[in-house]
């Protein structure tokens, strides 16, 4: 099957002309698979991993993509091999020294969702920085998922939410970014890719991704690109999103 052409898929536009939300969320797995297939360090994986990532970064806006989260490290993975969390570290912070100009040269906001007290000083310094020379980026909003739990943050949410009265969704969601990136809430996942041929959530925005349309891919990360992000994106646009309620056809 020929594989579509990331130019014919048009983002979406209101009728004042902007264009609408659109949130994909990717969990990038695979990265260690691919290296140990090729006799190679892990830690070789992730850095292609991070070539991949920029490929990914670079077409989404194409796609009519506004929010894109990937999921670079969870609160779990500090149970991996010292060798392997330290490599990784410092993987994070290349791409963020890397990456800013780059982002701000494309008009793309990054931001980092999850914890930050546990993450080493000089991290915490490149997300600032990043963070804050990226800001006014209006082409994309990139957020990387690291030291994320999905459940963790649910949790701080419940408890930043305690006392009477009645908590609406919304409330929540606005608890949920509060507490993930100290920011605003950004629209639920409409669709979630997964790399690696596993098929799992693996603890990732699982309030946000209530409604997401769900594309397992056996490819592993590092060969993900425009293409197979093209693909799953025309897919999406295939199926029908009724959240609930009937299909147009039966609904009459």
């Amino acid at each position: 099957m020929a594989r579509p052409n990331p130019e014919t898929i048009k983002p979406a536009a209101s009728p004042g002309g902007s264009r609408e939300p659109f949130h994909v969320a990717i969990i990038m797995d695979g990265n260690g698979r691919w290296a140990a297939a090729r006799g190679k360090p892990r830690l070789e994986g992730h850095r292609v991993g991070a070539q991949a990532l920029r490929r990914t970064v670079e077409a989404a806006p194409k796609l009519g993509i506004t929010v894109l989260t990937v999921y670079a490290f969870s609160s779990d993975n500090w149970k991996r091999p010292p060798q392997e969390i330290s490599g990784l570290l410092r993987l994070f912070q290349t791409y963020l020294a890397r990456e800013t100009a780059n982002c701000v040269r494309h008009g793309i906001r990054l931001s980092v969702v999850g914890r930050r007290d546990r993450l080493p000083p000089r991290i915490r310094a490149a997300v600032h920085n990043a963070e804050h020379a990226t800001r006014d980026g209006a082409a994309l909003h990139l957020r990387l998922a690291i030291d994320y739990s999905a459940r963790d943050n649910i949790l701080r949410a419940v408890q930043r939410l305690r006392g009477p009265g009645e908590v609406t969704r919304e409330d929540f969601a606005r608890a949920l970014a509060e507490g993930a990136e100290r920011g605003e809430a950004v629209p639920d996942v409409d669709l979630l890719i997964r790399t690696g041929g596993e098929q799992r959530l693996s603890d990732f925005l699982l309030w946000e991704c209530a409604y997401a349309e769900f594309s397992f891919l056996r490819a592993m990360w590092p060969d993900f690109g425009e293409a197979e992000l093209a693909a799953a994106v025309a897919d999406f646009h295939r199926r029908e999103r009724r959240f609930g309620c009937l299909p147009v056809a039966q609904a009459g």
